[in-house]
């Protein structure tokens, strides 16, 4: 957007005034203040994501009305410019209506406009450095996203409540956010149902309060987390708080509708501590507060994702509890793609090799098959996709088996180069090297070749920088 020159600001104050954007003031134009960025330059989803402030922490409030699946809520986010910031976006995406917003307590202009975009503008500039709170009053019915090529995530109504699922880009359906994968931040949820009704989220529990018919649950996330892990349940849960053998906290929660067995609920908090037990001794430290899951119906979904701390196994219909290989799949992630996000979505074979290579440990140290007879059953196959990329599968193949399976043949690969001893090394080294951050592929080719001394151009370029089938 052009600068508005001061011969133009009575015309823009009409403007303002009608719930349009704010100009700038003659001095927040010499001083260089400029709109941030409406996008944070994901080559796959370009209206990702915003520019000009790092947010820090996300305080939500959420009141949940079972009747009408509404919910009336509150947004503070804490943030810090990264440039002399004039206006600056948030990604809110959907029906929810914005009531007010505000910016270091004062009324901000905003508009609504293009994919997702809640553009605010401040009363005055946002100097770079300056720690800045918006605050965002909303209410509705948040949507589900059901994506032809990614199928459903964001708001998803569940038999008897509902559960966020962000991935990719969910998180905007049911709060603003800069849903960027490389703007990590700490979480707080105040979520007030009806009685009787419980609430999951990131994080660790900090209380519960019943007043008259509504009971109010609120959870703390002191770690960096990606939107696209954030997570809220509400339903009928049966939840276990224990501890691992280790001394980790676990806190599972199975939904009754989701089970058949009476047993399910202690059944799955056992294997969920087995699990993450043993890949503290593969992987290193757990990165996070708690460890956990949450097994729900949700005739929607059927799939598991990888929700900070806590994943959610949805499940179409009643059935057992996760098997150990999804656990090891889902739990594994928290050290690959919680802990160490991808920089870019294009980087997702980072999560998802390491999760399936997951399992494929898991089977080989607990008396399945090997890791290697994995290998060559995925490169005899004709199931296996060899049409595209690793390390670019495209916008619409990010959950393709390429980014999975391949994936994991190459992590194989790498084993095979280095030997045992020096890659069960390396995949302790990586995600504490990378802890709280982001990487891309680029830099695991380097750290993998700077760890292991070893140059390993053509293993990569053949498995993860080339289409087609390796030779081996």
């Amino acid at each position: 957007m052009a600068r508005l020159t001061p011969r133009a600001l009575s015309i823009a104050a009409v403007v303002a005034a009608a719930g349009l954007l704010t100009p700038l003031s003659a001095a927040q134009a010499t001083t260089g203040f400029t709109p941030g960025a409406p996008g944070a330059g994901d080559p796959y989803f370009p209206d990702m994501g915003n520019g000009g402030y790092d947010a820090r922490h996300y305080s939500l409030s959420l009141a949940y009305d079972a009747g009408t699946k509404a919910i009336d809520a509150h947004a503070t986010i804490s943030a810090t410019a990264t440039q002399n910031l004039s206006r600056f976006d948030l990604d809110f995406l959907g029906p929810l209506k914005v009531g007010k917003v505000k910016v270091d307590g004062h009324a901000a202009k905003y508009e609504r406009t293009g994919a997702q975009e809640l553009v605010i503008t401040p009363p005055r500039g946002l100097r770079k450095g300056r720690s800045f709170t918006v605050d965002v009053a909303y209410s509705g019915v948040p949507q589900m996203i059901d994506d032809k090529a990614l199928g459903i995530s964001g708001w998803i109504q569940t038999h008897d409540g509902a559960v966020a699922l962000s991935q990719p880009f969910g998180s905007a359906t049911w709060y603003p956010v800069n849903d960027s994968t490389d703007d990590k931040a700490t979480y707080d949820f105040t979520v007030t149902v009806p009685k009787g009704l419980q609430v999951l989220a990131n994080g660790e529990p900090a209380g519960t309060h019943t007043h008259g018919s509504t009971t109010t649950f609120r959870w703390v996330d002191k770690q960096p987390t990606a939107s696209e892990l954030v997570m809220v349940a509400i339903g009928h849960f049966d939840v276990k708080d224990t501890r691992t053998p280790s001394g980790l906290r676990n806190i599972t929660a199975v939904d009754p509708a989701s089970v058949k067995s009476a047993t399910a609920s202690g059944d799955f908090n056992q294997a969920t501590a087995d699990v993450i037990d043993w890949e503290q001794r593969l992987y290193g430290r757990y990165p996070f507060g708690s460890v956990g899951g949450i097994n729900v119906l949700a005739p929607n979904v059927g799939y598991s994702l990888e929700t900070q701390g806590r994943p959610v196994y949805a499940r179409r219909s009643a059935g057992a509890i996760p098997s150990a290989d999804l656990l090891a799949h889902e739990l594994g992630h928290q050290w690959f793609g919680d802990a160490v996000t991808p920089q870019h979505w294009k980087d997702i074979w980072l999560n998802e090799g390491f999760a399936t290579y997951s399992e494929w440990l898991y089977s080989e140290q607990h008396g399945g098959q090997t890791a290697q007879q994995y290998f060559d059953q995925a490169y005899n196959s004709a199931d296996t996709d060899w049409s595209g990329k690793v390390a670019d599968p495209g916008r619409d193949h990010i959950f393709d088996d390429l980014t999975y399976t391949r994936a994991a043949m190459t992590i194989h690969q790498i084993r095979k180069a280095v030997g045992d001893k020096v890659f069960f090394q390396l995949i302790k080294a990586w995600p504490a090297a990378h802890r709280y951050g982001n990487a891309d592929t680029a830099q695991f080719v380097s750290f993998t070749e700077h760890f292991t001394h070893k140059n390993l151009d053509k293993l990569f370029q053949a498995w993860v920088y080339s289409e087609g089938k390796p030779a081996l």
